[in-house]
Parts: C-alpha cells; structure tokens; sequence
C-alpha cells in the first residue's frame, strides 16, 4: 500500500490494517489467541512477544503514547513523543517496561485497549487538516517530520508489524 498523502488514504489505511489485523485474530481458535509462541528474528521484539496480548498492548501503549503527545503540545504543554528518559536508540528499554507494565493485563482487555484507543487515534486525525497533518514542520513539536508520520507509525506501520507476527505464528502452529 502506497503511503498515503491525505488524511483521507491515512485514515483508510488505518483502518484497513486494523481490520486485517484482528481479522487474522478472529481467524484463530480461543485457545490459539490465548496461545504463547517463540518466534524466530534478529531483532529484540521476537525474543520479547511471546503471545499475541502482548502484541496488542504494545500497539495500545504507542497510541497512548501518540495521544498523549499531541494532546499536551495542542494545549502549549510542550512534551516529546518518547518519555524524556528514553530516546530513538533507547525505546527498545521504554517497550520492555510496557510488557512488565501489563503482565496481569488480560487478552480481553488487551482487545478492548487496542479498540478503544484505534478510535480515539482515528478521531484525532479526523480534526487536524490535510495541512497540519502533511506540512513538516507545520507544529514545532513534531520537528523536522510530519505529524502524519507519528500517526502512520502508530497506526498502519504498527498494524502492519503486528499482522506479519501474528502470521508468522499462524503458520507455526499450522504445520
């Protein structure tokens, strides 16, 4: 899928990775959502994500964190998208405290999370204009990118990175 270049392909494409995402849920067993896997990868997130609540969560987190951020900037509350302790080459530690922060949470509330926020991000984007949204540098809080870009990545691109994970333990327990 092109990158979208209007809120309009932004918000379709949220919304069309999010449904494929819990559509390749909804096509596993209770038993299987509720599964734990061990996937191989390069990266630290495959040793980390261990079940698909996990996933889910995850996601969860980075929207609040993509909430949060917006919502103190747009009331002259200046704040950066990472907590001030974590940084781009340091976010990795900042999405192990998420999955300690949620061991005791549930699959069921994991969904209901995810859900919840998916919409409150869609209704953030649907009050900011094709020019705030694509304009770098249209906020000074967003630096030298977009804030399209922080909605992408927390949205789509996450969706997206959790679809291909999920994929990939369908197929485990499918041999």
């Amino acid at each position: 899928m092109a990158k979208p270049t209007n809120k309009f392909d932004l918000i379709i494409a949220s919304n069309l990775q999010f449904s494929k995402m819990f559509d390749l849920v909804n096509s596993l067993t209770n038993e299987e959502q509720n599964g734990s896997f061990d996937l191989d990868g390069k990266e630290a997130h495959w040793k980390r994500d261990k079940n698909i609540r996990y996933i889910l969560i995850h996601i969860y987190e980075w929207h609040v964190l993509l909430l949060n951020w917006v919502n103190s900037n747009k009331q002259n509350i200046e704040k950066q998208f990472l907590p001030e302790q974590y940084n781009w080459r340091t976010y990795g530690e900042m999405n192990v405290l998420f999955w300690k922060k949620h061991q005791n949470t549930s699959y069921s509330d994991s969904i209901k999370l995810l859900k919840s926020t998916h919409e409150s991000v869609m209704n953030l984007i649907e009050n900011f204009t094709d020019e705030e949204l694509f304009s770098k540098g249209y906020f000074p809080w967003t630096g030298g990118s977009t804030l399209m870009q922080y909605c992408l990545s927390t949205t789509s691109s996450h969706y997206i990175w959790a679809i291909t994970k999920i994929k990939k333990y369908k197929n485990s327990i499918s041999i």
